[in-house]
């Protein structure tokens, strides 16, 4: 093994990068400095400034930049964050949308026509729903605050109308105040949570619906993925594979947990019950890591991608991995 490498790790903080985070895990040959953080900081800092050596990275970002050619990091089949999405659709109920179908022609704000949450949803609604998203208006800001903006440029065709809002606006204001019919967002926006506007989820039950989806296609949406910079893998092409195996270690050790009873591990009283029930509906690994497990999924976003015209040109599943980690199983 080389000399030891001092590198930096930008992720956000969960029971899966937590042993990472703490140390009980480590990178063999390497030194981390730990930075966690929110994934909107993390992301932007990361395809702007090349600001870290390892990062969590947006999976919708991480096509878009390999699609054009510059991307500055090369990813790592890890996957540490991964959402269904049905519940990130809110609609306001005094426009008469009952169903996706009705979100047809409508005006629909998201936080970044980039961001991987609004590529599942899009792709969701065109191929399991039949909507026309091409035929939808979209509009991009921040949700509660103002100044949002797409954390890489992209350059869309003309007949796609997405447009950014106002710099003095705001997605929530706007949706609150009637002026869009619907918003796609990770988190909820402050009226829907205040009930103080006509705002609801599309799908109240989302998890009925998410669970129907997840039958249907076998996907279970991965949102980011862990990135190295490429001229680090360039120079130590031992590299890929060492923090694969550290993130796969760490993972299973979050996974054991939701199994303990004799001192619960998170705060959620029937823990071991939801455990039990995500593995009759998922199987017995409902957080896959490694490549060949997931290319078909990651084939599907390339391919909404390509759709929503984020991605310039047809890339391969493979051209987002290091080479040395396309085998690579936990």
């Amino acid at each position: 093994m080389p000399e030891t490498l001092r590198l930096s790790l930008a992720c956000t903080t969960s029971d899966r990068t937590r042993p990472i985070l703490d140390g009980r895990v480590t990178v063999p040959g390497v030194s981390l400095t730990v930075l966690p953080g929110e994934p909107e900081d993390i992301f932007r800092r990361a395809l702007r400034d090349r600001a870290f050596d390892v990062t969590e990275l947006s999976m919708g970002s991480h096509i878009v930049t390999t699609a054009r050619g510059d991307a500055p990091y090369i990813g790592i089949p890890v996957f540490p964050s991964r959402a269904f999405r049905h519940s990130a659709i809110y609609v306001r109920t005094d426009r008469g949308i009952r169903s996706a179908a009705d979100l047809a022609g409508k005006r629909i704000g998201l936080p970044e026509y980039q961001q991987t949450a609004a590529l599942w949803v899009r792709g969701i609604l065109r191929e399991h729903y039949g909507v026309d998203t091409q035929g939808i208006a979209w509009r991009t800001g921040g949700m509660e605050e103002t100044g949002g903006s797409e954390r890489v440029a992209l350059k869309l065709p003309p007949e796609l109308d997405v447009r950014p809002i106002g710099p003095q606006e705001t997605l929530n204001g706007l949706l609150a105040a009637g002026e869009l019919d619907a918003v796609i967002g990770p988190r909820p926006p402050s009226c829907f949570v205040a009930r103080s506007a006509p705002v609801d989820r599309l799908y109240p039950d989302y998890r009925a619906e998410e669970e129907a989806y997840f039958r249907a296609t076998g996907f279970f949406p991965i949102m980011h993925c862990v990135a190295l910079r490429k001229e680090l893998a360039a120079d130590h092409p031992w590299l890929p594979l060492e923090i694969f195996r550290a993130f796969a270690r760490a993972r299973a050790m979050a996974v054991a947990d939701l199994s303990l009873v004799n001192v619960l591990r998170a705060s959620l009283p029937w823990i071991a019950a939801e455990a039990e029930a995500q593995t009759r509906i998922m199987g017995g690994d409902p957080w896959p890591y490694g490549f060949r497990r997931n290319r078909d999924e990651i084939a599907a976003m390339i391919r909404f991608a390509r759709t929503d015209a984020l991605a310039v040109r047809d890339i391969e599943p493979e051209d987002l991995f290091h080479p040395s980690v396309l085998d690579a199983a936990p």
